[in-house]
């Protein structure tokens, strides 16, 4: 097996090529291949983990001299590809987002406690989404520490908490500030650390339950009427229907199933990732038509098992929930509601409000939403203005001016 940079490097871009990547893309890989072809040069031109880690560091523009987000994705996604074909023997073309997750502690300790962390969260089955959350928020603290000289848990103390929540200020809007405290906690509590799980009750940071509004009539119909016409892609106009439609989350259209389908019954079957309870959602004909037209004609030929794949190799389910979002929004783009945000948060208030103006029960709208308790569908009351004036009470006669 040739392992030189150019003999590994013309196998990755023959399996780009097999996988029907665009020649773009291909190009952005070649150009990669070339750079690292002129640092492995005088070595001896052999690929080793080495190299690829010291090529993936180089993230200085030699233009601008300065760090290059462009550069820094560009070769490390070569290296992950080339030492996977090291290690193994196979070109893995996995998509890795742009990033990394965000930065990472480097302190021994705090680098076991990430681990032990991550491992816990998969141990209890988590969802990827709320891995992801609670990770981030986690690294992002002891990093916090890092940067303070903090290299123990054990030399932190309520303060660093308090401290950290105070640095996101500058970046984060205070009403949003809960999440991360709900995102925080967690893992606070897996350190054992009850006064750092104190200090979070001391921020004083409450929920706020915004009152997320319904589709504007016009809007709705502009958006159905523009998936029922080939303008929109199949599989666009399906994850928009059925986000309008049924007010399923973003995570659950990502880990649909084909066989989650039944044509015969029109349903879709899921167990639902936050909830992990077992739902079943009537489709309307219009999104049985285009997920059809989607299947027959327009999915790629892809062995992976999830019903919506990526448009462009490598063909493997949906990323995550920023891919429905860019879904969504260009297609209320291209219907013409470009002053409303295009998110499946949105369009589950949308269909729980509209049941509930058309005087459907709240237990049913609660089973429809897969509510793991009836109460959270008590939310959508705030938004039905008819039936609130309803409740209003007259004012006394002596008591008016």
């Amino acid at each position: 097996m040739d392992m030189t940079v150019t003999g590994i490097g013309s196998v990755v871009v023959a399996e780009l090529r097999a996988a029907g990547y665009m020649e773009s893309t291909i190009g952005n890989y070649e150009k990669s291949i070339r750079a690292l072809t002129q640092l492995a040069d005088g070595r001896g031109g052999k690929y080793t983990p080495a190299l690829g880690a010291e090529f993936a560091a180089m993230t200085i523009s030699p233009r601008t001299g300065r760090f290059s987000v462009q550069r820094r994705f560009d070769y490390g996604r070569l290296v992950r590809v080339f030492n996977s074909y090291v290690t193994t023997g196979r070109v893995e073309l996995a998509c890795c987002t742009r990033g990394g997750g965000g930065p990472r502690p480097v302190s021994r300790e705090f680098v076991r406690l990430v681990g032990a962390w991550e491992a816990d969260m998969a141990d209890r089955a988590l969802a990827s989404a709320t891995r992801d959350a609670y990770g981030r928020v986690a690294r992002d603290y002891l990093v916090f520490l890092e940067a303070g000289g903090i290299r123990r848990l054990r030399d932190a103390d309520g303060a660093s908490v308090l401290s950290y929540l105070n640095s996101l200020t500058a970046t984060w809007k205070t009403s949003s500030l809960f999440w991360v405290v709900s995102n925080f906690r967690p893992f606070l509590k897996f350190t054992g650390r009850s006064d750092l799980v104190d200090a979070l009750g001391l921020a004083g940071l409450k929920r706020s339950h915004r009152i997320v509004p319904a589709l504007p009539d016009e809007a709705q119909r502009l958006i159905v009427q523009a998936c029922a016409t080939p303008a929109i892609p199949a599989r666009d106009a399906a994850i928009t229907l059925l986000a309008v439609t049924t007010g399923l989350r973003a995570c659950d259209i990502i880990s649909l199933l084909r066989d989650d389908i039944d044509w015969r019954a029109r349903t879709a079957s899921l167990v639902q990732q936050k909830t992990h309870n077992p739902l079943t959602v009537p489709l309307t004909d219009l999104v049985v038509d285009r997920l059809a037209e989607y299947v027959l004609d327009q999915r790629p030929d892809s062995p992976d098992e999830h019903l919506f794949v990526r448009s462009v190799a490598p063909h493997t389910r949906l990323a995550d929930h920023a891919t429905v979002h860019r879904v969504i929004t260009t297609v209320f783009r291209r219907a013409g509601v470009a002053d409303v945000l295009g998110s499946t948060r949105l369009l589950r208030h949308n269909a729980a409000t509209r049941l509930l103006r058309a005087s459907v029960p709240l237990p049913t709208i609660a089973a429809v939403l897969g509510h793991a308790r009836p109460k959270s569908t008590d939310l959508y009351l705030s938004v039905d203005v008819v039936r609130l004036l309803d409740c209003v009470l007259d004012v006394p006669a002596g008591a008016r001016p």
